[in-house]
C-alpha cells in the first residue's frame, strides 16, 4: 500500500507521476538518476490515486510527467534545464577563458581540479552527471588509503567536491561538454550542450568509461543494492551469501574467484555456449567448490521484492526454456566502454576506443588525460585520484611553458 503522504501538494520526498511509456517521464528519472537525486515514481496508469492527483493539478487533464516537491512547487513537463534550476545545480561558468577546463568530476577529474586550483591555476570543471564518477554510486569504499573502517561512495564524493569547492574550482553540474577544438590563437574551445563556449590553455578529458550494462528491467532499481560492477568495491556485503557474475571473459571469472572471499557460492553464466576466460582461469574455478559455470544462458530480468533481489529470469538459450535463480546479488563484467566521443578524430585512441597518452598528454597538444578513459588505466578510485594529482603537475608545467 502507497504512503498517502505522496498524493499531496507537500510530500515528504519528490514524486514524479508517470506512465513506463512516457519519453518525457524517462528523462525526467534519468536526470534525477544521473545526479543522484532520491525520488518516488508513481506510474498512475497502475495507480488510481495519482492519476486522480494529476488530473486535480493539471485541471482534469492527463499531463506526464508532473513533478511534486516537497516545497509545494509542482513542475509539469520540466525540462532537464528546469529541473537543474530546481535543484540549484550551476550549469553555466562566471567567465568563459580559464587556465584549464577540465571534463569529468569523478576522482581522477575532482582531484586534478583541486590540486590546480591550489597552485592558482584558474580551472573549471564540467560534469554532466553526478560528482564522483562511478565511486559516487559505489555502496561502501573500503580500499580507499585512509579510510580504514570504509567510506560510502557518496560521503565520498561529498567530500572530494568540498574539498576541490575549497581550492575555489568552478564547477558545472548538470552540464555536458557536446565539443572542443582549437582556434586560430592555440586556445582550446569547450562548447557545452546549451550552447555556451569556454576557452582555455589546456583541457583534460576525465570522462572515464561506463561499466556496459546488461540493459534488462530491474537493473537500474537494483544499482548499488543487489546490482554491481566493482567485485573489489562490494564484495564484502555478500559474506555467506550467494551471488550470480554475468561474463564469462577474464574480468568475470577474475572478479568471480575474489567474491569466493566472501560469498559462499559464486556462480558464473555467460551469454555464449564457450567462455572466453583465459585456460588457467577456467581451470581454477573448476577446482573450486562453491563456483560453478553456465554457458549458454541469457539473462532475461531481475525481479524486485522490498527494494531487493527477488529472481533472476533467465533464459536457455539452446532450448528457449526459461527459469528462475534465486541469488542475493547480481555482479555484472560484461566490458567496459570508454567515455571517448569527444577525442574521436581529434586524438589517437586504441583498439577498444581508449585514449593513448605520452606523459598524461593524447597525440593533441594542450589535450590531457587520466582516470579510466587512458588506456592502460587501473580503473581504481585510488589510483584514478593518484593520476589526478600527476596530471596537474604536468598540465602546470605544459601551461608555464606556454607563459601562463
Amino acid at each position: 500500500m502507497r504512503n498517502p503522504d505522496l498524493y499531496n501538494k507537500n510530500p515528504s520526498t519528490i514524486v514524479v507521476y508517470s506512465t513506463v511509456w512516457c519519453p518525457d517521464c524517462k528523462r525526467a528519472k534519468k536526470f534525477f538518476g544521473e545526479q543522484r537525486v532520491k525520488y518516488t515514481n508513481i506510474d498512475i496508469e497502475k495507480d488510481p490515486k495519482g492519476m486522480e492527483f494529476v488530473e486535480e493539478v493539471n485541471d482534469g487533464k492527463h499531463i506526464i510527467p508532473t513533478i511534486v516537491f516537497p516545497d509545494g512547487e509542482i513542475l509539469v513537463e520540466p525540462s532537464n534545464a528546469q529541473l537543474a534550476d530546481k535543484l540549484d545545480l550551476k550549469t553555466e561558468a562566471e567567465r568563459t577563458y580559464y587556465d584549464t577546463i577540465i571534463i569529468g568530476g569523478g576522482p581522477a577529474g575532482l582531484t586534478a581540479a583541486l590540486y590546480l586550483a591550489r597552485e592558482g591555476v584558474e580551472t573549471l570543471l564540467i560534469e554532466k552527471s553526478g560528482l564522483g564518477g562511478q565511486a559516487g554510486i559505489t555502496q561502501v569504499i573500503d580500499n580507499f588509503p585512509g579510510f580504514d573502517e570504509g567510506i560510502s561512495g557518496a560521503e565520498f564524493a561529498e567530500r572530494l567536491t568540498r574539498q576541490a569547492r575549497r581550492f575555489d574550482v568552478e564547477i558545472l553540474q548538470a552540464q555536458e561538454a557536446s565539443e572542443f577544438s582549437r582556434d586560430e590563437q592555440n586556445y582550446l574551445e569547450v562548447w557545452t550542450a546549451d550552447g555556451s563556449c569556454y576557452c582555455a590553455r589546456a583541457l583534460l578529458i576525465a570522462t572515464g568509461a561506463g561499466y556496459r550494462r546488461l540493459d534488462i528491467p530491474g537493473e537500474d532499481e537494483l544499482i548499488g543494492t543487489s546490482v554491481h560492477y566493482c567485485a573489489t568495491c562490494d564484495g564484502a556485503f555478500y559474506k555467506g551469501k550467494k551471488v550470480l557474475v554475468v561474463g564469462g571473459g577474464n574480468s568475470g571469472f577474475e572478479e568471480g574467484i575474489f567474491l569466493t572471499k566472501f560469498a559462499r557460492q559464486v556462480d558464473i553464466v555467460e551469454y555464449q555456449p564457450e567462455v572466453k576466460a583465459r585456460q588457467i582461469l577456467q581451470e581454477k574455478v573448476a577446482g573450486m567448490s562453491n563456483m560453478k559455470v553456465i554457458n549458454n544462458h541469457s539473462v532475461k530480468e531481475l525481479t524486485i521484492k522490498d527494494d531487493r533481489l527477488d529472481k533472476v529470469i533467465v533464459e536457455n538459450r539452446a532450448t528457449g526454456e526459461s527459469g528462475e535463480w534465486d541469488y542475493d546479488g547480481v555482479f555484472v563484467f560484461i566490458g567496459l566502454t570508454p567515455n571517448s566521443d569527444l577525442l574521436k578524430g581529434k586524438a589517437e585512441l586504441d583498439q577498444r576506443g581508449f585514449a593513448k597518452a605520452n606523459d598524461m598528454m593524447t597525440s593533441m597538444e594542450g589535450v590531457f588525460v587520466v582516470g579510466d578513459v587512458r588506456a592502460g588505466s587501473t580503473k581504481q578510485a585510488a589510483s584514478a585520484a593518484g593520476e589526478g594529482a600527476t596530471v596537474a603537475l604536468k598540465i602546470r608545467e605544459y601551461l608555464q611553458r606556454q607563459g601562463v
